[in-house]
């Protein structure tokens, strides 16, 4: 076995070509997720059945606009589309008039407006086709990710406040806390995770909202584990005996010592955690316990080709396709977090 050192010119090459190409391919990784993030929040001005700025009755309305920003988080719900476009039997095709201002999304169709023939392929008005039921496929690509990233995101988002409640309460109390937390770690940890999901969507429904909940409530186990260690070791160290010496209080101790020290791996694990929930999303809105057949997911484009996919096997490739880069990102996104936040690992790490 050798090392990696600056002394050696050959062994010091070799690990800046691999620290160039391991950076290269972190950054198109992190060029992707972005990506992926701004098609899920600009969904509706990229593809939608009504114009991003249209002249109807002499007024300028912004109904894609409208869209849009009631699909942000937080402040949503603050924004409501004028009345003529709110309604849903209001078809903007057939009401605004032939000479009316309109400008129009890149892909004028809805995830589930069914625009022409079924089954059509690849062509100027619809890019990559329709499917079974006429619906244009690349609608429902760009709004299937809107669900893919909010569940990914916001089902982590849960996992890790949940994951860090636990596994620091554990890790600096100890004790009777830690025994009762570790026990619980273990109970939800020896559950098939896969199965209790379907077995609580069963009991719940389907709908975003459950999944996210659902995901999150079963997802923090590793991250539990990750926190606890971390407190373990930390509060053994010799600058939280000088925090307690100087009558810092638990809490200070543990938010601003710990908790930090603590982070580094949990952000790791969450971005690993953001591609197995989008896995299960898939997963789940295959079997037809996801989101619900009225919203456009990337589980529920696979369901619907795989009925086709000895006539139109080409149906399976956008959404399959979608699945695979967004969680390979997330892997590699992963992959170097980790190498970049453990001192362990990097330049000094052994090769054969």
């Amino acid at each position: 076995m050798t090392t990696a050192n600056p002394t050696n010119p050959i062994l010091w090459t070799d690990h800046a070509s691999t620290s160039k190409r391991r950076n290269w391919l972190a950054r198109s990784a992190a060029a992707i997720a972005v990506t992926f993030i701004l098609v899920a929040l600009l969904a509706p001005l990229l593809a939608w059945h009504q114009p991003i700025v249209c002249k109807y009755q002499g007024q300028f309305y912004f109904p894609a606009i409208s869209d849009t920003a009631s699909r942000l988080p937080l402040v949503g719900s603050w924004f409501q589309k004028a009345k003529p476009f709110r309604f849903p039997s209001f078809d903007a095709r057939t009401a605004l008039e032939p000479d009316a201002f309109a400008l129009w999304p890149p892909v004028p169709y809805g995830p589930m407006e069914m625009v022409a023939d079924a089954n059509r392929p690849a062509s100027r008005r619809h890019w990559l086709g329709t499917d079974d039921r006429g619906r244009d496929v690349l609608a429902r690509l760009i709004h299937g990710t809107c669900v893919s990233v909010r569940v990914g995101v916001y089902s982590m988002l849960l996992a890790g406040i949940v994951g860090i409640i636990i596994g620091g309460a554990a890790g600096f109390y100890g004790g009777a806390i830690d025994w009762m937390c570790s026990r619980l770690i273990e109970i939800m940890m020896c559950f098939p995770a896969f199965f209790l999901i379907l077995v609580v969507m069963v009991w719940i429904g389907n709908g975003v909202t459950g999944i996210i909940l659902v995901i999150g409530l079963t997802q923090w186990t590793s991250i539990a584990r990750l926190v606890r260690a971390e407190f373990l070791s930390g509060r053994e160290l010799d600058f939280v005996d000088a925090a307690r010496s100087y009558g810092a209080s638990g809490w200070y101790i543990a938010l601003r010592h710990l908790l930090p020290a603590a982070l580094a791996p949990t952000l790791v694990a969450l971005t690993f955690g953001v591609a197995d929930a989008i896995l299960l999303e898939a997963g789940l809105s295959w079997l037809g316990l996801g989101v619900g057949a009225d919203v456009a997911t990337w589980g529920g484009m696979l369901r619907d080709a795989y009925d086709q996919i000895r006539t139109h096997p080409g149906l399976m490739t956008a959404p399959c396709t979608a699945i695979f880069v967004s969680v390979l990102c997330c892997h590699i996104l992963g992959e170097q977090l980790r190498r970049s936040l453990d001192p362990r690992i990097g330049f000094g790490e052994s090769r054969s």
